[in-house]
């Protein structure tokens, strides 16, 4: 079976950028996006300094977390081994930007120029179906399938190669099938040491780096411009307001058939819809929108939309006719929902702060805890109240400190760490304190005030994506990033 996959050697690669240049004029893409970009790290202190010029792109997982999360079906893997998005499907929820480690996705909502006006060369390359999706590298599959069609090979005839491995001055791109023994990639993987960037996190990417050998000591002082992680671009209050609005709702749907109270229920359903309501104002073609439900069988995005789709109409048919039964299945619908997303976070493979399995623990018990303050200001639940405020507390200092243990991004850890103060005292202590004092409507007010923040933060300010990791000799860099032994 074919898989095509590209090597480049990073003692060869000398950063002029000519790929770059290759790619943009090959595929016509914005100013705002670079498809094939080449990092310049520099590495050491004075005298022992080097530089290390890596390029870097979409890396055609054979297990692409971007494909698995996409609600719509719109990344797909071809069967050489091509990851591909279709354009007329996407609908520019950006979860294929935050599951990839790669930083390889792009979306732009309007058309970016050079110049403040259109030139020529733009005005006959635009094209409107990017507009608004996720695009990036495509391996320049359009040549590799007219090359095949002519008989030709990838990554030996430049009609059916890459460009940008065709403009290389340096002969430090490499394209072809890696599951060919007697290709010119496999002949360069048996004779050089590599590595696969992020491999750990089990994406086994088509993009192979013959190992930059000059030696390195650790820890070594690292620089260069864009290496560091960069916060997600897209995922903005937009975005949060669904994790604050529908989780906290769901929950107190589920609170409000428990405690046989409908005009909660109500309020609750409120909450979901403006929730859902202001993500779909997030979307870049919002009028695409029903194209989140075509994976379920994959996409937590796209089951948090089916999930929706039932809830709503149980949850009326419940507070229309009083019916108990429509009222569990509802609140059950509805818990399953504030589960959904979960793990959405959890599956953006992208941002370290998202992707520990802790997040889903934090997410489910601050939404309940949100949920039973809410019900709080109606109805006297004290114990309830207090007990889903110690889990919640637990469980934000069991996924903090496990951030720290394990590594994140410096920034992350960061801002972070600034939550901790506020979300002790103003989040745990006073309202317990408040509690105690049979002031259950003030804790539950702070509760949610509190978990609306932390959630908001957790989504718009915490999420730095993976970055980038190089090897040089035996050791491993990875710019701007903790390795576990900094504090939080």
């Amino acid at each position: 079976m074919t898989r095509y996959a590209m090597v480049a050697d990073l003692e060869r690669c000398v950063g002029c950028q000519t790929c770059t240049a290759a790619c943009r004029h090959a595929n016509a893409t914005s100013p705002a996006v670079q498809w094939r970009r080449v990092l310049d790290i520099e590495a050491g202190s004075y005298p022992e300094v080097s530089r290390t010029f890596v390029p870097v792109g979409c890396q055609h997982c054979a297990d692409p977390p971007c494909m698995h999360v996409c609600p719509t079906t719109a990344t797909r893997k071809r069967a050489d081994g091509i990851v591909t998005i279709d354009y007329d499907i996407c609908i520019g929820c950006a979860y294929c930007d935050v599951a990839c480690p790669y930083q390889a996705r792009f979306k732009i909502d309007r058309e970016a120029l050079a110049y403040g006006s259109p030139t020529a060369l733009e005005q006959a390359t635009f094209n409107d179906k990017r507009i608004g999706v996720s695009q990036k590298c495509t391996f320049c599959s359009d040549r590799i399938d007219d090359g095949l069609a002519n008989g030709l090979v990838p990554g030996v005839d430049p009609r059916a190669t890459p460009a940008c491995v065709n403009s290389c001055i340096a002969d430090a791109l490499h394209f072809g099938d890696v599951e060919d023994a007697n290709s010119n990639v496999s002949r360069l993987l048996r004779e050089n040491a590599s590595f696969r960037m992020h491999e750990e996190l089990g994406t086994a990417p088509g993009f192979y780096y013959l190992q930059d050998n000059r030696p390195a000591t650790a820890p070594v002082p690292v620089r260069g411009e864009g290496i560091e992680p960069r916060h997600q671009q897209h995922w903005d209050w937009k975005a949060a307001a669904n994790f604050l609005f529908g989780g906290s709702g769901s929950a107190l749907f589920a609170f409000s058939v428990a405690f046989n109270a409908p005009p909660l229920g109500l309020a609750a359903l409120f909450l979901v819809a403006l929730g859902l309501g202001i993500l779909f104002l997030k979307i870049g073609r919002p009028l695409r929108f029903l194209n989140v439900l075509r994976q379920p069988q994959r996409s937590w995005m796209s089951r948090e939309a089916w999930l929706a789709g039932g809830f709503f109409p149980l949850a009326g048919a419940f507070l229309f006719t009083g019916s108990m039964p429509l009222g569990v299945i509802a609140a059950a619908l509805g818990l399953a929902f504030l589960f959904a997303q979960a793990m959405i976070l959890k599956e953006s493979k992208g941002i370290p702060a998202w992707r520990t399995p802790r997040i889903i623990a934090l997410s489910v018990l601050t939404n309940l805890a949100e949920g039973a303050a809410l019900l709080s200001l109606a109805l006297p639940v004290p114990y309830v109240l207090a007990i889903l405020v110690a889990l919640r507390g637990w469980a934000w200092y069991d996924y903090s400190r496990a951030l720290e243990r394990e590594g994140a991004p410096t920034q992350t850890l960061e801002v972070l760490k600034a939550c901790r103060g506020w979300m002790l005292w103003a989040g745990l202590v006073l309202p317990l304190v408040l509690i105690v004092a049979g002031l259950s409507p003030a804790a539950g007010i702070a509760v949610v005030a509190t978990g609306w923040a932390l959630k908001f933060i957790l989504v718009t300010r915490a999420a730095y994506q993976q970055g980038f990791a190089i090897k040089r000799g035996e050791t491993s860099i990875k710019p701007g990033w903790s390795d576990g032994r900094s504090t939080i």
